[in-house]
This record gives structure tokens, C-alpha cells and sequence, in this order.
């Protein structure tokens, strides 16, 4: 077993993470530390993580090597030791993790973060309408706005986890899925629409 594969197969995001001081919300969002991040934008998989604000993605050696500035091999040593590693023998707690599919394409790649920052950009929206036109009484008529947030929330949320977080040949085919239908490009429509008239 090589010292990559070792600490891969070993020690989880979350649990690095945690050890190097990331505050992470109850669903595993934390403020990414690679650009200036005001709302928790970046998710933690345990064997990945993924921005939605930047696009930052990698494993637990990317992201330990990211945050401490040092090279991959460096990074995968400082995992090593601070979590009690070797090559030869790992700890009888390690975690065993599936190994990682073939990676999309750059194409699939490029559609698939596409998509995300689409998503991400109407659940900022949807999150903003929540609170903004909830009503402040039992009496008070239900904005359409409101309604919208509370509908499509957790429909946003679990094609986002699809496309971070699924298998790479499920995240391909939820790209060309919404790419070659019609949720997608309304989105981007609407989400134009409204910048152009709050900008106006």
C-alpha cells in the first residue's frame, strides 16, 4: 500500500476537516477558505469535497495541500502523521471506501459545473424568497414567491447533491438530462430576468 492510497482509504474530509478546524453546519457545509465565502458555500463528502462558490474540488489530500500550502506528497505525509498513518500498516479503525469511478471528461466536467452554478444561483433565490416573503401571520395570503421556495428547495438540493456528489456517471447523465430539457434554461432565463430589473 502506497502513502496516497493509505491516507485516502483512511482518513474521511469531515474527519480532516474537523481536526484542522473547519466549522462545518448540521449537513456538512462550511465556508470555503479558498475565496471570500460569506454563507457556507462549500460541501464535504467524506471522500470529496466540492465549492459551489468558487468550484474547489479534490480529496482529502487536495484539500489538506490547499489548505496548508504544501505539495500533494507533503500534504499526504502531514495527514500520515497526524493521524497516526503508515504505508504498511494502517490503523485498525481505518475506514475502508469504495474506490473512485473513472472521472467525467473535461466536457462532462465543464457541463456539469455549469449546471451547478445555475442550481446554485436559484437556491440562493429560493433561500433569499423563504425569508424574505414569508408571510408574518396565519392570515396573511401566501406569496407565490414563498410557495416557490418552499416546493422547489428540496427538488434544487437533490439534483446539486447529484451533480457534486453522485457517482460520475450519474452526475454526466444529470447534466445532459437537464441541459436537454427545459428546467435548466428557465432558470437561467429567469435568473437573468430578475438581475437585469434589479439592476435597472
Amino acid at each position: 500500500m502506497n502513502l496516497f492510497k493509505t491516507v485516502k482509504e483512511s482518513v474521511t474530509i469531515k474527519q480532516a476537516a474537523a481536526l484542522y478546524g473547519l466549522p462545518t453546519t448540521t449537513t456538512w457545509m462550511v465556508r470555503c477558505p479558498f475565496h471570500e465565502d460569506h454563507t457556507p458555500s462549500m460541501k464535504l463528502n467524506d471522500t470529496y469535497y466540492y465549492c459551489f462558490g468558487c468550484g474547489a474540488t479534490g480529496d482529502v489530500i487536495d484539500l489538506t495541500a490547499q489548505l496548508f500550502g504544501l505539495s500533494s506528497f507533503q500534504a499526504a505525509r502531514k495527514l500520515a502523521q497526524d493521524f497516526g498513518l503508515s504505508p504498511d500498516k494502517p490503523p485498525s479503525g481505518a475506514i475502508s471506501l469504495p474506490k473512485s469511478p473513472a472521472a467525467p471528461s473535461d466536457t462532462q466536467k465543464e457541463e456539469i459545473f455549469y449546471c451547478l452554478r445555475v442550481l446554485h444561483d436559484y437556491r440562493d433565490l429560493l433561500t433569499r424568497w423563504q425569508t424574505e416573503f414569508a408571510p408574518l401571520s396565519t392570515e396573511d395570503p401566501l406569496d407565490d414567491r414563498f410557495v416557490e421556495a418552499l416546493h422547489m428547495l428540496a427538488v434544487v438540493d437533490d439534483l446539486i447533491d447529484c451533480l457534486a456528489f453522485g457517482p460520475a456517471s450519474k452526475k454526466a447523465d444529470a447534466a445532459r438530462h437537464l441541459l436537454g430539457g427545459q428546467l435548466l434554461p428557465m432558470l437561467e432565463s429567469r435568473l437573468n430576468s430578475l438581475d437585469r430589473k434589479e439592476a435597472a
